[in-house]
């Protein structure tokens, strides 16, 4: 998939822990193991607002596009 969240640098920078942040954003800290190790292959809108929201960052901070040829 041409996408990947990059989770970790951004949870790293904030100093927040997995289990933190997944009890913040209100999902499972499996569903944000598959987000963060790029598993998976949809994200909902509503999970990338929480995950921004506590975060306190943008969508583009955490999606990246990568262009596999």
């Amino acid at each position: 998939m041409p996408f990947q969240l990059n989770l970790e640098p951004v949870t790293t920078e904030r100093e927040i822990s997995p289990t933190e942040l997944a009890g913040r954003v209100g999902i499972a800290l499996a569903k944000l193991s598959i987000l963060t190790t790029n598993q998976a292959k949809a994200v909902r809108f509503s999970t990338l607002e929480a995950l921004c929201r506590e975060l306190k960052c943008q969508p583009g901070d955490l999606l990246e596009f990568v262009n596999e040829k």
